[in-house]
């Protein structure tokens, strides 16, 4: 039964969306619950993970390296080029390309446990990109829009450390010490966190509907498109170099899905209303098409294919 709920997670988050852009209000103000929601969701990775988890990481830096090379270097050419064909007014590219200049966010931490990934190299993909984000979204704002864009990195690598290690860390020890008598609570936190993420969509959706209405066809386009082509380049390229798909699955997840919300942050500061757009198109975007990739690669894991293998 939790496994049929769990899914259907694209169905439940697109009914959710559905019902915040027609009643935004009451999901709009749920929106302080989005941290502890998310709290919640990487409590339940942590008792799944082991420090051994994150020392195998660690012991392979170029795919860290990797990583957050391919976020830093596809996404704002990307969204530059989309920006370019499609013939995005100004501030709409700026806006587009700020997205893909920001750094990995939260919510690909959770896409990546859905999905199976590897969510040790998700967590420290995230952390690591945070914490270059203060040198690289500067340079990228500046090499592509022509404008520097200073980034608030203490706020967010607390912001880091307070909804993905903290919570992940617990979860960790509590496993440590108890794991054998959490097997039942374990086996309920796929569902419990396909709820969450399902709820912090339909919020996302609810406080965006507004600036939603007003969307041009050229932007959604560019949004859509800017996210699955990083998805794809993200595993494709990834494939080149890796035989596991486990950690392929988490680079196309890690590339394609960013902090869109410093990104609406960023741009409302920097460039105004209407550069913010892209960031909260693409939050809800991103989140909706991960949810599909998740249920996808869930329902075929445990294949002889998706077994861990060695990096080439």
């Amino acid at each position: 039964m939790i496994s049929r709920l769990t899914s259907l997670f694209p169905l439940w988050a697109v009914l959710f969306s559905l019902w915040a852009y027609v009643q935004p209000d009451s999901w709009a103000s749920l929106k302080p619950a989005i941290v502890p929601l998310l709290s919640v969701v990487m409590f339940g990775m942590g008792l799944g993970l082991t420090a051994g988890d994150f020392a195998r990481v660690l012991k392979t830096p170029k795919t860290v390296a990797l990583g957050v090379g391919l976020q830093f270097l596809l996404m704002p050419l990307m969204g530059w080029i989309l920006a370019q064909i499609l013939g995005l007014p100004a501030m709409l590219a700026a806006g587009i390309i700020l997205v893909g200049s920001c750094p990995g966010g939260t919510a690909s931490n959770v896409i990546c446990y859905l999905a199976r990934g590897d969510v040790a190299l998700s967590i420290t993909l995230t952390a690591v990109s945070t914490l270059l984000a203060v040198f690289a979204t500067p340079l990228l704002g500046w090499a592509y829009i022509g404008r520097e864009v200073p980034v608030p990195v203490v706020a967010m690598m607390m912001s880091v450390l307070k909804i993905i290690i903290v919570p992940v860390v617990l979860g960790g020890v509590v496993n440590h010490f108890c794991g054998e008598r959490l097997d039942r609570i374990k086996a309920v936190f796929p569902l419990l966190s396909v709820a969450a993420i399902v709820v912090i969509i339909a919020i996302i959706v609810g406080a965006n509907a507004g600036m939603l209405a007003g969307v041009a066809l050229p932007l959604v386009a560019a949004v859509m498109l800017h996210n699955l082509l990083g998805l794809g380049a993200g595993y494709g390229l990834t494939a080149l170099l890796i035989q596991d798909r486990r950690i392929r699955r988490t680079m196309a997840i890690e590339v394609g899905m960013q902090n869109s919300g410093l990104a609406v942050a960023l741009a409302t500061q920097y460039f105004g209303a209407a550069a913010a757009l892209p960031g909260a198109l693409f939050s809800v975007w991103h989140n909706l098409s991960g949810a599909f990739l998740a249920s996808r690669w869930a329902r075929g894991h445990g294949s002889p294919q998706d077994r861990a293998s060695p990096p080439a």
